[in-house]
């Protein structure tokens, strides 16, 4: 299949809950392409839901722009824990392209989830690694980053969007 068309907001796909991931679901074809797609867009994390697969699936690659590619696949991700520290920083979006909001994250959290071979995984991540899950797993709730804005912020937002090509 290779690179996948990108939904765009305001497809009301991307403000779905997504299912899990059940474990004998074969998933290795939709990661390879989640992959090429999110490397040709070209993003740092893309989520299942954005490609219009509603599972609890994620994939980010927060270093290959700059250095080494260090992908990591998120099935049926969840938070455990998170910092009492927020940092604000800029964030975009494939699904809204144009568009970089400011948006405030815990600095670090720590994730349990599953991965491609199906071991089960637990991480503390931080910085840039932190924000990029943090990001993805909205997805995977139905949340996109307009929905992490105030009022004005988001009305500012929405306006700018309206006016991408």
């Amino acid at each position: 299949m290779g690179i996948l068309p990108i939904l765009r907001w305001p497809d009301t796909r991307l403000e779905t809950v997504c299912d899990p991931v059940e474990p004998d679901e074969d998933i290795g074809r939709l990661i390879i392409d989640m992959f090429e797609t999110m490397y040709d867009a070209p993003g740092r994390g893309l989520a299942a839901p954005q490609l219009g697969v509603m599972k609890r699936l994620f994939v980010i690659d927060v270093t290959w722009k700059e250095a080494q590619p260090s992908p990591v696949v998120f099935v049926n991700p969840k938070i455990v824990e998170a910092s009492e520290s927020r940092s604000d920083a800029e964030e975009a979006c494939l699904s809204i392209p144009g568009v970089t909001t400011i948006i405030t994250r815990p600095d670090w959290v720590i994730m349990e989830w599953t991965d491609a071979r199906g071991e089960a995984q637990r991480q503390r991540l931080d910085g840039a690694c932190a924000r990029c899950a943090q990001h993805e797993l909205d997805h995977l709730n139905g949340i996109v980053t307009f929905d992490r804005l105030d009022a004005p912020a988001r009305h500012a937002a929405e306006a700018q969007y309206a006016v991408q090509p």
